[in-house]
C-alpha cells in the first residue's frame, strides 16, 4: 500500500529549506520547461473586490513524476495558501504544505536567479518600493546573488517604510535608508526591485539609472500596474517567468505589446531559456527588465524539494489513508 499523503506546515517547510536553497532548487528545475520535459498550466485568477482575488496555479514535472497545485485567496493583504502534490504514476495525493513561506521563497529566490543573470555584476546596492510581507525576502534574495552595501527603502506610509527598514536592519548588517520619496530610493540604484499592490503605475524610465537592473515583483493580476510603458523602450533585455501567464494577465505588457504581432514577442525571453542558455546581462546594456507573476513550475520546484527532504527526514504529519467510498444516491 502507498504511503499515506502527508501535511506539511510551516515550521516543517522552514526548517528544511533556506532562501539559497530555494533559488539552487529554481537553477536546477526551471530549465526542464525550455527542455519540453516540464509544463505550466495557465495560472487563474478571479477578482472577489476591487484588489482581492482568488488564485490558481499548476505544473508537472515529468522527470519526478509528480504535479500539483498551489492555490490561496487574498483578501485585504492576508491569506493561507497551500500546495497539494499528486502522483504523475497512480494520481495519489502527496503532501498538502502549508505554503506562506515557500511562496515568500519561491517569489524571492525567482527574484534571486533574475538577479544573478541581470544585475550588473559589481552591484552593491539597490532600492526597493515596497514594504510588505513580500519585502524583506525580496532583500535577502538579491543579497545572495548581489552581496548589498546600502539599500534605499521608499514605502508611501512613513510608519510602515521606517518599521521595514528596522526589520532589515535586524536581519542584515548593512546600511539601511528609509527615503522620503521615491526619486530618492531608485537614483543610481544598480538594482532597482518593486513589489507593490499598486493599481496605478509609478515608477517611470527616467528614475532608473543607465546600467541598472529592475525586477518587478508585484502586480501579480491584471487590475495591478507598477511602471509606465516608457521603461520598455530602455530595455535592452526583458526577461519574464512565464511568458503565457505575462501575455494573459500582466497589465504593463498587454498594453505595451498587444497591438504588436506576435513577432514583436519575441524580444521577452523566459528565465528557463536565460538558465538554459547561459545568458547573462548584455555588455552596454542601459536597463534590464525581470517581470514575475508567478508559475506553477517555480512552486512545484520548491515544493517537491521539500517533500522530498520530509519523506527522507520523517517529517510532516500523516493524513488518514484514503479510502473510496461510493455516494449516497438517496
Amino acid at each position: 500500500m502507498a504511503d499515506a499523503p502527508i501535511w506539511i506546515t510551516e515550521a516543517d517547510v522552514t526548517s528544511m529549506v533556506s532562501l539559497p536553497d530555494a533559488i539552487d532548487a529554481l537553477e536546477r528545475v526551471l530549465p526542464l520547461e525550455s527542455q519540453g520535459v516540464a509544463k505550466n498550466m495557465t495560472k487563474g485568477h478571479l477578482m472577489v473586490a476591487d484588489n482581492d482575488a482568488m488564485h490558481v496555479l499548476g505544473s508537472s514535472v515529468a522527470g519526478e513524476g509528480i504535479c500539483g497545485f498551489k492555490n490561496w485567496i487574498n483578501v485585504r493583504g492576508k491569506s493561507e495558501t497551500i500546495v497539494e502534490l499528486f502522483s504523475m504514476e497512480d494520481g495519489a495525493n502527496l503532501a498538502v504544505i502549508e505554503a506562506t513561506a515557500l511562496g515568500q521563497m519561491r517569489t524571492a529566490a525567482m527574484t534571486g536567479v533574475g538577479t544573478r543573470r541581470l544585475a550588473p555584476a559589481g552591484a552593491d546596492e539597490m532600492g526597493i518600493v515596497g514594504s510588505g510581507k513580500q519585502a524583506l525576502p525580496q532583500v535577502a534574495a538579491c543579497h545572495a546573488v548581489r552581496p548589498l552595501k546600502r539599500l534605499r527603502v521608499f514605502s508611501r506610509n512613513p510608519e510602515n517604510r521606517n518599521r521595514f527598514a528596522d526589520a532589515v536592519r535586524a536581519e542584515f548588517d548593512f546600511e539601511v535608508i528609509a527615503c522620503e520619496t521615491l526619486e530618492d530610493t531608485t537614483k543610481d540604484a544598480p538594482i532597482v526591485t518593486i513589489v507593490t499592490n499598486s493599481t496605478v503605475p509609478f515608477l517611470t524610465a527616467d528614475m532608473m539609472a543607465k546600467g541598472s537592473h529592475l525586477n518587478a515583483m508585484g502586480a501579480i493580476v491584471s487590475a495591478r500596474t507598477e511602471f509606465t510603458d516608457d521603461v520598455f523602450d530602455r530595455a535592452d533585455l526583458i526577461a519574464v517567468d512565464n511568458l503565457g501567464t505575462i501575455k494573459h494577465m500582466s497589465a504593463e505588457f498587454v498594453a505595451h505589446y498587444d497591438g504588436e504581432d506576435d513577432a514583436g514577442w519575441n524580444d521577452v525571453r523566459t528565465i528557463s531559456e536565460l538558465i538554459r542558455d547561459d545568458m547573462t546581462r548584455p555588455d552596454g546594456a542601459d536597463i534590464t527588465l525581470f517581470k514575475a507573476m508567478g508559475m506553477g513550475l517555480s512552486d512545484l520546484s520548491l515544493a517537491i524539494d521539500i517533500y522530498r527532504r520530509a519523506r527522507t527526514e520523517g517529517k510532516g504529519h500523516p493524513l488518514p489513508q484514503r479510502v473510496k467510498t461510493p455516494p449516497r444516491l438517496q
